[in-house]
């Protein structure tokens, strides 16, 4: 069965641009590291929720979009193994503090799925 590595971030509009222009270089390192599917979403229909929401998650301001992604491997080892490459590719090297986004307010994790349909 599949693993997949997901994340929830909160993007300021003003860098949405920039933002899509690095989701597109991160696709296309991870595909090219044999990842089998990578996929960003931006937030259409993420209400405030009174108690716990995607905003709320990632403490999204005003002027800011939820965003939720998620990459799809063949397994967690070929995860690992294609985490260890896209993390060594110098095409990814970036200072963080000229990131599109707050990465100290993504959310990310490693799921393995109990059903596939």
């Amino acid at each position: 069965m599949s693993y997949v590595d997901g994340f929830v971030l909160a993007v300021p509009k003003a860098n949405l641009d920039a933002y899509k222009e690095m989701a597109q270089l991160g696709g296309t390192v991870w595909k090219e590291h044999g990842a089998l599917a990578y996929v960003e979403c931006i937030g259409d229909d993420v209400p405030y929720g009174e108690v716990t929401s995607f905003p709320r998650a990632v403490q999204a301001k005003d002027d800011e979009v939820v965003i939720f992604s998620w990459v799809v491997y063949e397994s967690r080892q070929s995860r690992d193994a294609v985490m260890a490459k896209v993390m060594a590719d110098p095409r990814l090297k970036s200072d963080w503090s000229t990131m599109p986004f707050d990465g100290k307010r993504m959310i990310f994790g490693g799921f393995q799925p109990f059903m596939e349909l």
